[in-house]
């Protein structure tokens, strides 16, 4: 614990500075400060000693050189209680720095601008403010260093509690702050600067990855209840499920997070209005249609048993008759659209424990990469955007698709892209009616799909997320009446399996494109 009698303040954002300087002011803390900082401060009425006066060395080039001075850095990073500092100190006329008060250049904003130059990149490269607050870090024990506007209130209410004396432990933590913050922002340099000088920057896998996640709140558990959970928001971006906004219902879970992500990523993939809903990450229907309403009924109508329970997501601002149709469906866990209307908010908010989250559409912006944590390492790969057309489809049978069937095929491949593999679609029109996910065999897959679509299979398209490595699958989808095929093609089984559908009268295309989803 020490008592703070000077202070160095220089903060690009000055949410909450006069509050703070207030606060000091009441102790006598001297204020050092520089460029528009100080001249805020003078402005607001407050005695500030400029850096440049404390130094007796001016500012130069451009402002670049402000801070880098032994007078500066030694006194923030002199030992109090070593004898041969302060003697150092005391000889070089070095006045001791109690705090420091530092936010940096908005570099991530900065280059989040589209179009951004390289120029105005580096310009808000900061230089002088990492070095304070590493050098003020360090010395923890003698400095408190400040890089978060939200801990004013903290810094202000210790002191105040102790009469200008600041805590070892609260000390501490603003330290580790600062160690955070300084990391996070080398990280978004380097990343911004590879992006800017790689040749390959939309195609390579980076050679170093660092991730930098800011925890945004609590959950109940994870998985299970003897699992600790919490969501934390990429700190570079505000984008998807960290713009997620709840308006009514008891607070998330793990799984129900790992759902929502799920519902979007498929409803708010179509261009017309769509409804998915989702059980244990895997879909249990998809629709589009003329109404969102519509889409809705069809999406739910697809596999009612599995639905229970489930989370929708809805593509468009959900209005009463959609709400209407949600609520005679039974149980839901929760509904994600861009926003409901009024008369569906009082409709859907009569069901207590429904969920009622909003995300716009053009805020549920996906990652570049995708990965998963194993034991000792991190898989990563691009995100399977990869979409298809109807002029990429190769023919293999006899019998040829009609214009119809292209539809439906197109929309159940898009769909059979979300479901876990082994994964099989059924589709009619744009809708599924059937759907088979997660089976170790693939005919497992295409008997449950056919299973949950019942007499809906007469004529129905099958979609199979890869290759089909034997005919059984082509002899079960028959029996059922499917009328097309779209599958991955590649197989050394292919003569095999486009040969039972000729005898069969199916129609069968190939995308030489996979989709496994593990």
């Amino acid at each position: 614990m020490f008592k703070v009698k000077r202070a160095l303040i220089s903060v690009s954002d000055k949410s909450g500075l006069l509050d703070l300087v207030k606060g000091l002011s009441k102790f006598g803390v001297e204020i050092l400060s520089t460029g528009g900082t100080a001249k805020a401060l003078r402005d607001a009425g407050y005695a500030v000693k400029d850096v440049s006066e404390h130094t007796g060395f001016p500012e130069m080039l451009d402002g670049r050189v402000k801070t880098l001075h032994p007078k500066i850095h030694g006194g923030l990073l002199a030992l109090r209680d070593n004898a041969e500092h302060m003697k150092t100190v005391e000889a070089h006329g070095i006045g001791l720095i109690d705090m420091v008060v530092v936010n940096l250049y908005p570099f991530e904003k900065v280059t989040g601008k589209k179009n951004v130059s390289l120029e105005e990149a580096i310009e808000n490269i900061d230089i002088g403010g990492p070095s304070m607050l590493r050098s003020a870090a360090k010395n923890y024990r003698s400095v408190a260093v400040v890089c978060n506007p939200a801990r004013y209130k903290d810094v202000l209410k210790e002191l105040e509690a102790n009469s200008g004396i600041l805590p070892d432990a609260l000390l501490f933590n603003l330290a580790l702050e600062v160690f955070d913050r300084t990391a996070s922002y080398d990280r978004a340099i380097s990343q911004f600067l590879n992006r800017r000088f790689s040749s390959d920057a939309f195609t390579a896998m980076p050679q170093h990855v660092a991730l930098n996640f800011v925890k945004a709140q609590d959950l109940r558990y994870g998985e299970n209840p003897h699992q600790p959970g919490a969501f934390y928001r990429d700190a570079d971006a505000l984008t998807g499920l960290a713009k997620m906004k709840q308006l009514h219902g008891k607070e998330l879970s793990f799984n129900n997070i790992l759902d929502l992500y799920a519902v979007c990523d498929i409803a708010y993939a179509f261009k017309n209005p769509a409804a998915a809903v989702i059980k244990h990450n895997n879909p249990c229907g998809v629709a589009e249609d003329v109404t969102l309403a519509k889409a809705y009924k069809n999406a739910w109508a697809c596999d009612t048993l599995s639905a229970f329970g489930g989370i929708i997501g809805l593509n468009r601002a959900v209005d009463a008759a959609t709400a209407q149709a949600i609520v005679k469906s039974g149980f839901t866990e929760c509904v994600i659209a861009p926003a409901f209307d009024q008369a569906a908010l009082e409709l859907l908010m009569q069901k207590k424990n429904i969920r009622l989250m909003t995300l716009p559409v053009e805020d549920f912006v996906k990652d570049k990469y995708d990965f998963k944590k194993v034991a000792g390492g991190l898989l990563l790969q691009e995100a399977d955007i990869r979409e298809l057309a109807a002029e990429e489809l190769k023919v293999v049978t006899k019998k040829k698709p009609t214009k119809a069937q292209i539809a439906a095929l197109l929309f159940g491949w898009k769909v059979v892209k979300f479901v876990k593999s082994n994964a099989i679609v059924l589709a009619k029109g744009s809708r599924t009616i059937g759907i088979g996910m997660g089976q170790t065999s693939r005919v497992d897959s295409t008997d449950l799909a056919i299973r949950r679509a019942g007499k809906l299979s007469k004529g129905a398209c099958l979609a199979s997320d890869a290759f089909l490595p034997k005919a059984d699958n082509v002899t079960a989808a028959a029996k059922a009446g499917i009328a097309a095929i779209i599958q991955t093609g590649g197989s050394i089984a292919d003569p095999e399996v486009i040969k039972e559908a000729d005898k069969r009268g199916i129609a069968m295309v190939v995308t030489g494109v996979r989709h496994f989803r593990h």
